[in-house]
């Protein structure tokens, strides 16, 4: 794009095609096209700086930290010692950035299928991508499926930092990615994923926790706020082969800790798993009662 400075230049997310959000873009700062998908980068005109690949936004400076704590620090503050981290998909370093900030962590596994994420994230974002050099991190760009299929590494907490359940995401949402997931996950092992709209996406909010089912004992969903996704509620699966993230949380290991955080703390914790009545009635069939 040339002179967006001089225009009335807006960017527009459609959702499923029901509902659709637009964001004033004052420049374009990166735009290419790798094997995978679409990638921008643009200045915006009150979120900042926003990554979208294939035209649907990914983060923005203005709330990024809200997804990527509630991502990282919920299973973090459940498991009882977690050690080993893997995390898939990510490309922006925010995952990483939250879970490396643990000192218990000792290791941290990033498997990101899109170069041209991590290279352009790493220009653009620096203060999210700022783990992405971390002495705790081994970054591969690969397909996290086959990854995850093949790896004879085991770990504690695995976190599918995705996008949505289209193109190189897709295979991300399948059983026999789940099967190979609990496969690596050591006893009491944790899986977050991205689990989508309550609002606009319940029908592919089931069959995603329904693929889970049949590998972990435990499995909940737990929601967030933001500004930059359609209809600003959203949602992550909880899978677990033990640990409750009601009953094995206690949040005096969060202010033990000394960590600071913008959004995340032990009462947001706990209220994350305080589902509307829409939620539970849709998903009954699917997902079980934290705390209980």
């Amino acid at each position: 794009m040339t002179g967006d400075q001089a225009m009335d230049l807006w960017v527009r997310e459609v959702h499923r095609g029901v509902v659709a959000l637009s964001f004033k873009v004052e420049k374009t700062l990166f735009s290419g096209k790798s094997p995978y998908q679409q990638v921008d980068v643009i200045q915006t005109a009150g979120h900042g700086r926003m990554l979208l690949n294939d035209g649907i936004v990914m983060i923005s400076e203005r709330d990024e930290f809200v997804y990527h704590e509630m991502i990282a620090h919920v299973p973090l503050f459940v498991h009882p010692d977690p050690k080993r981290v893997l995390v898939i998909g990510g490309g922006d370093g925010g995952t990483v950035r939250e879970v490396v900030r643990h000192p218990g962590v000792e290791c941290v596994v990033m498997v990101e299928i899109d170069e041209m994420v991590v290279h352009a994230c790493r220009e653009h974002f620096p203060q999210v991508s700022s783990a992405l050099d971390h002495p705790k991190l081994s970054l591969h760009i690969e397909d996290g499926v086959r990854f995850v299929a093949e790896t004879k590494e085991r770990f504690d907490v695995v976190i599918v930092d995705s996008t949505d359940p289209i193109g190189p995401a897709q295979p991300l949402f399948d059983k026999a990615f789940y099967e190979n997931t609990a496969g690596l996950l050591l006893d009491g092992g944790i899986l977050i994923t991205q689990a989508e709209s309550p609002f606009y996406d319940p029908d592919l909010q089931r069959p995603m926790l329904a693929n889970q089912r049949p590998y972990f004992p435990r499995l909940h969903l737990y929601l967030l706020t933001n500004l930059t996704y359609p209809g600003g509620l959203w949602s992550f699966g909880f899978a677990s082969k033990g640990p409750d993230p009601l009953r094995d949380f206690d949040p005096r290991r969060v202010e033990a800790s000394g960590l600071r955080f913008r959004y995340y703390n032990a009462d947001i914790h706990r209220a994350a798993f305080a589902l509307p009545t829409f939620v539970t009635e849709t998903l009954c069939d699917t997902i079980d009662a934290a705390g209980v």
